[in-house]
């Protein structure tokens, strides 16, 4: 376990993912009723982007900071006030990972399940959630949660999957949580981000997916770049089982703007397929 995320966090990938989060907890805000947040890897929880990591990259200033300097329409403004609400609270310097953006949008009657298994980002995070009744912080293997942490109590909730991808099976691990969670817990909105490098190699696995006849399943990607080459982070995407009914219209307004703010070279832009089985 050799991956580290400070050294990439804020950058585009991270915003996409987070604003995705916010987007969607925001939705289940709609309803009075109860929810639960579970993050099946989770890092630290918030990453100080004064730090020697982060400076070595300087990844964020490619990703936050191209966002932060926008001046975007009301539109944009609307759909990102969720992110923007979750990243207020924070110090300047830091930013948060999913943990802290789910943590701070959630009401009183909702709740965070996080899990970690990296022995000294498991001490972070318990440290950062001390005494928070909301949040209960899990050392454990986060590919464990879709065969057995599932259903939550509550009902309804969401499911982020952000793993590593540092040993070549992660996207076959997704598929494996992906079917798990469907006979588990068949109406939770389940939510898996992926990197896109070389755009071939995951549509094969998009078409996999397609495959697997989820009644609504859905895949949304930016690009920073033209993604053909395989060694390079070109874009990135989540694929979303159960997603909230006004994603997919909001995603068309949302996804453009964010490629063009943060694209890095000729070929960005965006996608939205739909890998339902209608």
């Amino acid at each position: 376990m050799n991956y580290r995320h400070a050294y990439h966090a804020g950058n585009f990938a991270d915003v996409f993912k987070h604003i995705m989060l916010a987007r969607m907890v925001d939705y289940m805000k709609r309803k009075e009723k109860a929810f639960r947040v579970y993050d099946t890897h989770s890092g630290i929880g918030v990453y100080d982007l004064n730090s020697e990591e982060a400076g070595k990259t300087e990844e964020w200033k490619l990703g936050l900071g191209k966002i932060l300097d926008a001046n975007p329409p009301p539109a944009i403004n609307r759909l990102i006030g969720p992110w923007r609400d979750a990243i207020a609270p924070l110090e300047e310097s830091k930013y948060p990972g999913s943990p802290r953006i789910a943590r701070n949008l959630l009401r009183k009657q909702d709740r965070l399940s996080l899990y970690e298994l990296h022995d000294e980002d498991i001490s972070t995070l318990k440290a950062g959630f001390a005494g928070d009744f909301q949040v209960r912080v899990n050392h454990l293997d986060g590919w464990l949660v879709p065969g057995a942490h599932i259903p939550p109590k509550e009902g309804r909730g969401i499911m982020l999957i952000d793993p590593p991808f540092e040993d070549g099976h992660d996207f076959d691990r997704m598929i494996d949580a992906l079917e798990k969670a469907r006979k588990r817990w068949a109406g939770g909105t389940i939510a898996l981000w992926y990197p896109v490098k070389k755009r071939s190699h995951t549509d094969e696995w998009l078409d996999t997916l397609k495959g697997l006849r989820f009644p609504d399943l859905l895949s949304a990607e930016i690009y920073i770049q033209e993604p053909w080459s395989a060694g390079v982070l070109n874009g990135c995407g989540m694929v979303i089982a159960n997603p909230p009914y006004t994603l997919r219209d909001e995603l068309q307004v949302l996804l453009p703007w964010l490629a063009e703010v943060m694209h890095q070279g000729k070929g960005w832009g965006h996608r939205i397929i739909d890998l339902s089985n209608k």
